[in-house]
């Protein structure tokens, strides 16, 4: 009897299109991504739906634009934050409904009231936080001090809160409890659905010693940047060794992607140090986490399926976060035709060499204050749409600062993938067909209700 496939998603947290070495990186190795890579199929025009993290994981377990789902901008850290609507078909609850067994370890940030809990959204088992971070040791939230809010321990097991991994490196405990996981799973012949949510390389900036000293010649935010994915690599390397122990590679589809560039924010130092951080690196991409410029939305992302998907490719064609939620599904049998979503089954595209279904992708970034310069700053609300090889980009912001010329700003991004020429006056005419392709994007969105977001936790 053929068994259905397994699916894991593997996700990081802020981290750049350039901090792989599969991915051009020079000065650390992440040698398990790597392997990952040569095991599937590696994307160079992969997007996460949003430029932060909640509307992206939003998009995951729905298949839609952020908008949609409700969750546009950061989900809050207290424990009365709202996160998906409850209307909408989430990825775990449907494949739970397709008779797999589901997990999640590690990062949520898609609302903490009791209803919108992962075990309320189809989770099996789980264990992780429902803020943004967590000090990676303690598990507690700091970050809301700076609005006057009280430190909240954020660790739960179940829907119960813990305290049992207190002192443990949390990029440690996703790595063990996904390895368990999986082979809990494979004993009792269960078909099964991973997520395995790293919240590295988000802040606070911390790693163990044994990971630190893997790279001694670094600058410092370098340092601790490469020892934090050094420790998520190392997890990488052990759930695919355990795919090879009990057999199951070939059974098994994993897919990879960081949810949003990285982060540029001054709370990134832990030394009082009042600079940008520059530790994460988007490689030759203008921009960062909160950024529609391409550093904030394109992403480093792999899909491995060995025996389905070809080996060691390399695919510079436009595939999103919000396509795993119908090809995971249609993957393992059900019909989704059912569903209304943005997302498309990008299986056959790669696994038959069939048409991208992909010939425009939108996003947004609504108003949020950024503590990017240590005191807050209203951001115009962005959008950007890309279509073919032109991208255009509205009211784009970025730390290294933008030109009030170049509010609208659009480029060929085959040609210019840094986004370093502005082409609105050449090419009048293609920035009113993508003006216009926004305008419509936005019509048909703007009916649909999202909560009010607390910025940046």
């Amino acid at each position: 009897m053929m068994h259905k496939p397994n699916f894991i998603v593997i996700m990081t947290d802020d981290q750049g299109y350039g901090d792989l070495s599969c991915m051009g990186c020079t000065d650390f190795k992440t040698p398990h991504f790597d392997r990952l890579a040569q095991n599937g199929v590696r994307f160079t025009s992969f997007y996460a739906n949003a430029p932060v993290c909640s509307p992206t994981r939003a998009s995951l377990m729905t298949g839609c634009y952020p908008r949609k789902t409700g969750v546009t901008g950061l989900c809050a850290g207290n424990r009365y934050a709202e996160g998906i609507r409850n209307d909408l078909p989430v990825l775990s609850e449907e494949l739970k409904n397709e008779g797999y067994k589901t997990a999640l370890f590690g990062k949520w940030h898609l609302g903490s009231l009791e209803e919108c809990r992962p075990h309320r959204k189809g989770f099996d088992k789980w264990i992780g936080f429902l803020a943004g971070n967590v000090d990676f040791f303690s598990h507690v939230f700091y970050y809301g001090w700076t609005r006057k809010t009280l430190p909240i321990h954020d660790l739960w097991e179940d829907g119960v809160e813990t305290n049992k991994y207190i002192g443990k490196y949390f990029t440690e405990v996703i790595t063990e409890k996904s390895v368990e996981f999986i082979r809990e799973s494979n004993e009792n012949d269960e078909p099964f659905f991973l997520f395995a949510s790293y919240n590295a390389p988000h802040y606070p900036m911390q790693a163990p010693d044994k990971y630190l000293d893997r790279f001694k010649n670094l600058p410092e935010d370098r340092r601790i940047m490469a020892g934090m994915l050094s420790a998520v690599d190392d997890g990488v390397g052990a759930i695919m060794d355990e795919l090879e122990r009990l057999g199951i590679t070939e059974n098994t589809c994993i897919v990879f992607q960081s949810d949003n560039g990285p982060e540029r924010s001054k709370r990134c130092w832990l030394d009082g140090n009042e600079d940008y951080y520059y530790g994460g690196e988007a490689g030759k991409l203008r921009g960062h986490k909160a950024s529609l410029f391409e550093g904030g939305i394109r992403v480093p992302a792999i899909i491995s399926w060995p025996g389905t998907i070809p080996c060691g490719v390399v695919s510079d064609e436009v595939a999103a976060t919000f396509d795993i939620f119908p090809s995971f599904l249609k993957a393992a049998g059900a019909d989704i035709s059912k569903y209304h979503i943005d997302g498309k089954d990008i299986i056959p595209h790669l696994s038959k060499g069939e048409k991208n279904p992909h010939d425009k992708i939108f996003f947004e970034m609504p108003d949020q204050s950024l503590i990017l310069d240590g005191a807050e700053r209203a951001l115009d609300h962005q959008y950007a749409v890309r279509k073919g090889d032109w991208k255009l980009v509205v009211n784009g912001t970025d730390v290294a600062g933008v030109d009030e010329e170049d509010r609208i700003f659009l480029s060929n991004i085959k040609e210019d993938m840094g986004e370093r020429t502005n082409l609105k006056d050449r090419h009048p005419e293609i920035v009113q067909e993508l003006m216009a392709e926004i305008e419509g994007w936005k019509e048909e969105i703007e009916n649909y209700k999202t909560i009010d977001t607390y910025s940046m936790l």
